[in-house]
């Protein structure tokens, strides 16, 4: 997967599929605190380099941070250095379509659920939590969410919530990241609650000492370790299964007997032989491609053991 720019200029992005798969896959993630803050996004991506956010987060630590954006509709904070939505271009004017506004409300409430809302918002961004939320307070009266009065608004409110300690909340940010990429909640099992993290930009994924991944600065996504194979394969999370031994970095299609059909291209996969994980790598080819090509290249294979 690459950090391609995705133009997103019009309402016909809304049905880009990697806007409908986003989509989608927030379904999966959930909010840390009983209180979520919603904030507009920015031009530069991750949010947290522009200027707006880096005022805003002064004030909104130990909550839930929800940024609403077209066309992707939501990004929770710690999904904002994640392929594809740090890499989208689109205006950031406030000028919302019915479209958009309908499309975003609907993201937003169904991540929203019961919780409370502090909404620092203006224009269409205030228009969609309009349309989406009732349990909501909005913090922002005279349409500048940088102004001293909403700044203020948005410090008291704050006040009133019941906030998280910055370090509780980093597995449930992990955890986000991999039920994303894999497109279930059974990812979870990836991120054990005495993982560590180390680097500063590539960041090594470490439980018992054991390395399970690399959660990379490019594009914000997993590459699996054998011991993260080994978790997959447990959970049953895009396996491919063959009855060979492996002799060089590349799996061909022809020699795939079995693959899991949700498996799309650029997915992280686990090879696995007489029940055993011999490999992991990227998938080129969606699973039933794995299953049914003839020719091709199926996996470009990172890590393997060594016969």
């Amino acid at each position: 997967m690459n950090n391609t720019k995705i133009p997103c200029i019009s309402e016909l992005s809304l049905n880009r599929p990697e806007v409908i798969r986003w989509q989608q896959r927030m379904k999966l993630l959930e909010p840390y605190s009983d209180t979520i803050i919603v904030l507009p996004c920015s031009m530069k991506k991750p949010y947290s380099q522009s200027q707006s956010h880096m005022l805003f987060k002064k004030y909104t630590k130990g909550l839930q941070e929800l940024i609403v954006t077209s066309p992707f509709g939501i990004c929770p904070r710690e999904m904002e250095s994640t392929y594809p939505i740090q890499s989208y271009d689109a205006s950031t004017t406030g000028d919302w379509s019915e479209e958009e506004i309908k499309a975003s409300a609907t993201c937003l409430k169904d991540y929203v659920g019961d919780c409370k809302v502090i909404a620092h918002v203006s224009g269409g961004y205030k228009k969609v939590c309009e349309e989406a939320l009732e349990n909501v307070v909005y913090t922002c009266q005279d349409e500048n969410t940088r102004s001293y009065e909403s700044l203020e608004n948005l410090k008291l409110e704050v006040k009133k919530a019941n906030k998280i300690a910055n370090n509780k909340h980093k597995i449930h940010d992990l955890r986000s990241i991999a039920r994303y990429q894999f497109n279930t909640k059974k990812a979870d099992k990836l991120i054990d609650e005495k993982t560590v993290v180390s680097g500063r930009f590539n960041k090594r994924v470490m439980i018992n000492k054991k390395q399970i991944a690399t959660l990379h600065f490019d594009t914000g996504l997993y590459t699996l370790n054998l011991p993260g194979g080994e978790i997959l394969k447990e959970q049953k999370i895009n396996r491919i299964f063959i009855d060979f031994d492996l002799k060089s970095n590349t799996l061909f299609a022809p020699g795939i007997n079995e693959a899991d059909k949700n498996i799309i291209p650029n997915d992280e996969v686990v090879i696995i032989k007489d029940d055993e994980v011999v490999g992991v790598g990227k998938s080129m080819m969606s699973g039933e491609e794995l299953i049914n090509s003839d020719k091709g290249i199926g996996v470009k294979i990172r890590h393997q053991i060594k016969n």
